[in-house]
């Protein structure tokens, strides 16, 4: 991929978003640090993050087909991640989701493409 900057603002950029980075992660530990107890809103709070990072990491994945919104039944992706879901949910077993969700990924794929 070609692009108009310099490979010495290319550099910046890079070592300016790990700069970034690096303190806003040293921010938390410094500050928790500080704090004999970390606060119950703020624990509540941080007790959802994992599961909205992987939302927004997966869900994407779902519902979106060659960059256009796809939010119907002939979306394979989009059953088969239903279906991982539903799994998921009733056995909570991992092997289970994994194996439902590439099978039902597989099937529809055949009966739908």
């Amino acid at each position: 991929m070609a692009t108009s900057l310099g490979s010495e603002t290319l550099w910046l950029i890079i070592l300016a978003g790990g700069v970034g980075t690096y303190a806003l992660r040293l921010s938390f530990v410094a500050l928790f640090g500080r704090l004999d107890d970390v606060p119950e809103s703020a624990e509540r709070a941080l007790r959802f993050v994992p599961a909205a990072v992987l939302s927004a990491l997966v869900v994407p994945q779902f519902v979106y087909t060659d960059g256009t919104l796809a939010l119907s039944p002939t979306n394979p992706e989009l059953l088969a991640g239903a279906l991982a879901a539903l799994v998921a949910w009733r056995t909570e077993d991992i092997l289970a989701t994994l194996v439902a969700g590439m099978a039902g990924l597989w099937v529809l794929t055949f009966l739908l493409g």
